[in-house]
C-alpha cells in the first residue's frame, strides 16, 4: 500500500472511501496506527479529522507539519517542560514546515492550553511519532469544527462532519 488513510471516527469521513479508523485518543490511534504499518507497509501516512482552535483567522482544513503533546505535563519533576516526555528525546515532532501546530492530548479542550499551538487534537502527535520512529512520510489535515471556549462540545457535535467534503477537494481519490 503505497498511502495510508487515518481518521479517528466514521463520522468525520462521510462521503470518503479508503480510510481506516484509529478510534479517539493517542492511545488507540497508536495502536491502530503500529497495526496498519504491519499490515499494510505504507510509504506514507495521511491523517485527516477534526481540531479545535483559539485563533479565530483559523478555519477550515488546515495542514499541520509541527506535532507537540499538551496534556504532557512532569514539570514538576526535574524541570521537563510542559509537553515535554521524561527521557525521551522526541518532543516536538516536524514533517516540513508549510503547516499549523497542533498540539495532541487526551481531553477535549474548551480553553487555552499553555503551550504555543495552533490548534488541537486527540491523535496526531501520536501518528506523527509512529510514522517519525519508522521513517514513513506523514501527512496530517484537520477540518477546524469548533473554537475553544464554551460552546466547543455543541460546535464539534455541530460540525464533526463537514470537512470531508474539503478533504476530498485535496485527495479526490477518497471519493466514495
Amino acid at each position: 500500500m503505497e498511502v495510508l488513510y487515518l481518521a479517528a471516527l466514521k463520522d468525520e469521513i462521510q462521503g470518503l472511501k479508503n480510510f481506516k479508523l484509529t478510534g479517539v485518543g493517542k492511545i488507540n490511534a497508536s495502536f491502530v496506527t503500529t497495526d496498519m504499518i504491519n499490515k499494510y507497509h505504507p510509504k506514507k501516512i495521511i491523517n485527516f479529522g477534526t481540531a479545535g482552535s483559539t485563533k479565530k483567522h483559523i478555519s477550515g482544513l488546515v495542514k499541520c507539519s509541527h506535532f507537540i503533546q499538551r496534556d504532557m505535563d512532569v514539570t514538576g519533576l526535574l524541570d521537563f517542560k510542559l509537553g515535554e516526555t521524561p527521557f525521551d528525546n522526541i518532543n516536538e515532532i516536524t514533517f516540513g514546515d508549510d503547516g499549523l501546530t497542533c498540539a495532541t492530548g487526551d481531553s477535549f479542550v474548551k480553553s487555552s492550553v499553555q503551550l504555543d499551538y495552533d490548534i488541537v487534537d486527540m491523535e496526531a502527535y501520536a501518528i506523527a511519532k509512529i510514522c517519525k520512529l519508522k521513517n514513513i512520510k506523514f501527512e496530517c489535515y484537520k477540518y477546524i469544527s469548533d473554537y475553544t471556549n464554551e460552546n466547543s462540545n455543541h460546535d464539534w457535535n455541530k460540525n464533526i462532519n463537514k470537512g470531508a467534503q474539503l478533504f476530498l477537494k485535496k485527495f479526490p481519490d477518497c471519493k466514495l
